[in-house]
């Protein structure tokens, strides 16, 4: 039995099903729609949220509360030593804060991520967590190493809107005209703790080869020229599954030997920020020698 029980949250892509399985706590991540609070994976499916974008409701995003959080980590302290908890970027949410700040009443018990993750990324640290637990590694050891592994990532996202981007005042309503009468498809980057434009494409096969070289030229300056045994690829998506399957089909002849991994919904905390129909890969560095798929 591990030392170190390991806490995340429904920003990372795992459910509470899967959490199970992993033997890993989920923290649900709250939303409001229509002025009703619902909570990720628990009152709320990708398929509802989905259509209440699809209906123009209105949907805003928030922390859970501290006494959520508090009462997680009291439970699993009742079988573990220790606990890390891992939550989204700092950049992207103040939640990461939040913990911090209550983690200073447990005595060093808690160990909160800072890691600037999000989504397939911040899944990845779970299961870099879940083995160094395995190896015996203490709680603040794991949140040490995580945090110096931070930057060893990348995300690069191309969108079929700019509606959302306009709504969240990332892009002005200028711009997100032009940028919708010229049909350009915006491709973002989430390298740490921001979610930043990258580059313009026309269609979506010129945005998709745009994140495959944007990913190759990580892999060999970023990463240092690492080989396939040392990179996870992910795809992922928002509400675009067959798409997904596609783009990973061709991640996989763009870097034959690869590990390409999930093929999964992103979280609906970008989903918010971006809608429905985007496709993304991620890039992560293998810190441990084990297999964590």
């Amino acid at each position: 039995m591990r030392k170190v029980a390991i806490i995340t949250d429904s920003n990372s892509g795992i459910t509470g099903e899967l959490g199970k399985k992993l033997g890993i706590s989920v923290l649900p991540m709250p939303f409001t729609i229509e002025g009703k609070e619902y909570f990720e994976g628990i009152t709320l499916s990708q398929k509802e949220f989905y259509e209440s974008l699809t209906r123009n409701e209105d949907i805003s995003t928030s922390q859970p509360s501290p006494e959520s959080v508090i009462k997680l980590w009291k439970e699993a302290l009742k079988e573990y030593e220790e606990v890390v908890h891992i939550p989204m970027s700092s950049g992207l949410s103040g939640s990461c804060q939040t913990a911090i700040a209550l983690a200073d009443d447990f005595d060093g018990k808690v160990q909160v991520v800072n890691n600037q993750r999000i989504s397939i990324t911040q899944r990845r640290s779970v299961m870099d967590a879940l083995v160094l637990a395995d190896e015996g590694k203490s709680a603040l050891e794991i949140r040490r190493q995580l945090e110096e592994e931070k930057l060893e990532s990348s995300i690069y996202i191309t969108l079929t809107t700019l509606k959302y981007l306009k709504k969240g005042g990332r892009i002005t309503p200028a711009a997100a005209a032009i940028g919708t009468m010229l049909r350009l498809k915006p491709v973002l980057q989430i390298q740490g703790e921001k979610l930043d434009a990258f580059s313009k494409a026309r269609t979506l096969n010129q945005a998709k080869t745009t994140m495959i070289e944007a990913i190759r030229n990580d892999i060999e300056t970023r990463f240092g020229g690492v080989d396939a045994h040392q990179v996870f690829l992910d795809i992922a998506h928002t509400n675009n599954d067959e798409e997904a399957e596609r783009f990973r089909a061709e991640v996989e002849e763009a870097f034959p030997g690869y590990k390409v991994g999930y093929a999964d919904p992103l979280s609906l905390s970008v989903a918010c920020h971006i809608g429905d129909g985007a496709l993304a890969i991620a890039c992560t560095k293998i810190h441990a020698a084990k297999d964590n798929l």
